[in-house]
């Protein structure tokens, strides 16, 4: 019998978490400010179950749709936006396993994920890769499996339990996935992620040295879920949401707190001059756009979930079409409103705001590094080749040197 998510009281879903979130936020300046991880605050979300909240009930998780699921990320990434797309590759081995039969090895990564495990990304190789080609590899040992190679943008790993690796099959060539427990010595993981955003989220190295894997956990790439790239992006699109929401709420309490006003304002305190309420006006409405737009494109990804179970493959098709094109639609508008809200906020403020003890600059900073994954240009490009051409948005693709 096949048990789908559907949907949870959302308010009761929420208030179990708000707590954590709450903690989670009272750092994540100073966090910011000194470059620590997360590794404490993820670990109360371990604690109360967070990575659970898409298991079914019926096997005892908390049976969450996807936009709530979404809407959930959302708030924590108000919070703190580093810890959502840290999150990213577990919430998406999740939900590879939602889309598999019911089993007794499904079943176990359930029981894994309701103690709390997680896991990790690495499927990016860097340097001189030629497009579409996997160096880290996967051999057969007897009854196991033996991993080498190297990953970059492993975001997440430094937390993780388990690391959904991207790999090649040294025997047939093919293109598998490899789940591997971090706790092993022929693992290692670096915190070498330098970029000027996210900078929090364990995006570094990670090295496979004779990695022992499981015989079960090594399985054909082309097995995984179908609207993976819809859902991958999805993370990313709930991130913003959760940022723009963030500006909002530090550009008002900051108005609100601003004592100094310049002799040609238009009032006595800035919470009265009605050119300062304008900004915070078209930066609520900004994060009010982004975040209806992945809210809305969460359902059309919901709808691709429930399909799988469809013998139709028309219809699938159709759906996880709907939701790439979706997802690609709100990630245009995100990449550009919420950044430009990070940017509005400092029309609202004054040039003590831009301290480095404030940390308001991370906004700006995190938004735009995460509208630099997969390039919005070519999502846009997609979507006018969809609606005019009939053309399918691309589902899966590979980055790497090209020829010439």
């Amino acid at each position: 019998m096949t048990h789908l998510a559907t949907g949870t009281d959302y308010q009761k879903l929420a208030n179990h978490f708000r707590p954590v979130f709450h903690r989670i936020a009272a750092g994540t300046v100073e966090r910011e400010r000194t470059r620590t991880l997360p590794v404490e605050q993820i670990q109360w979300l371990k604690e109360a179950t967070f990575g659970a909240v898409r298991i079914p009930v019926e096997k005892g998780g908390w049976g969450a749709s996807l936009p709530q699921l979404f809407q959930l990320l959302t708030e924590l990434a108000e919070a703190d936006s580093n810890i959502p797309q840290a999150l990213r590759a577990h919430f998406a081995f999740v939900e590879d396993r939602l889309n598999q039969p019911d089993s007794p090895v499904q079943d176990r990564w359930f029981r894994r994920f309701l103690d709390g495990e997680i896991v990790g990304s690495g499927w990016t190789e860097i340097g001189n890769v030629k497009l579409g080609d996997v160096i880290t590899q996967v051999t057969a040992k007897g009854e196991r499996w033996e991993l080498n190679g190297e990953k970059f943008y492993s975001t997440g790993t430094l937390f993780a339990d388990w690391i959904d690796v991207f790999a090649r099959r040294t025997d047939n060539q093919r293109d598998v996935i490899a789940i591997v427990n971090t706790h092993q010595s022929g693992v290692s993981r670096e915190d070498d992620w330098d970029g000027f955003g996210q900078r929090l989220t364990g995006s570094g190295t990670t090295r496979f040295v004779a990695a022992d894997v499981e015989q079960d956990h090594v399985y054909d790439f082309s097995e995984r879920f179908r609207y993976q790239t819809a859902f991958y992006q999805h993370v990313l699109l709930a991130t913003l949401a959760g940022i723009a929401r963030a500006v909002v709420r530090d550009a008002a309490a900051g108005v609100k707190a601003r004592q100094r006003i310049y002799s040609h304002s238009n009032g006595n305190a800035s919470r009265d001059d009605v050119q300062v309420l304008q900004v915070i006006g078209e930066i609520s409405s900004l994060a009010f756009a982004v975040e209806a737009s992945v809210q809305r494109a969460t359902h059309s990804l919901q709808s691709a979930y429930e399909a799988h179970i469809l013998s139709d493959e028309g219809v699938i098709r159709d759906y996880n079409t709907v939701a790439e094109a979706e997802a690609g639609q709100a990630q245009v508008i995100a990449s550009d409103l919420v950044p430009r809200a990070a940017t509005l906020l400092f029309n609202a403020l004054g040039a003590s705001d831009t301290r480095l003890s404030k940390a308001l600059d991370r906004h700006w900073r995190n938004a735009r590094t995460i509208a630099s994954h997969n390039p919005v240009i070519y999502k846009a490009r997609d979507i006018g080749n969809w609606l005019v051409n009939d053309v399918a948005p691309t589902s899966i693709w590979a980055i790497g040197r090209g020829e010439g």
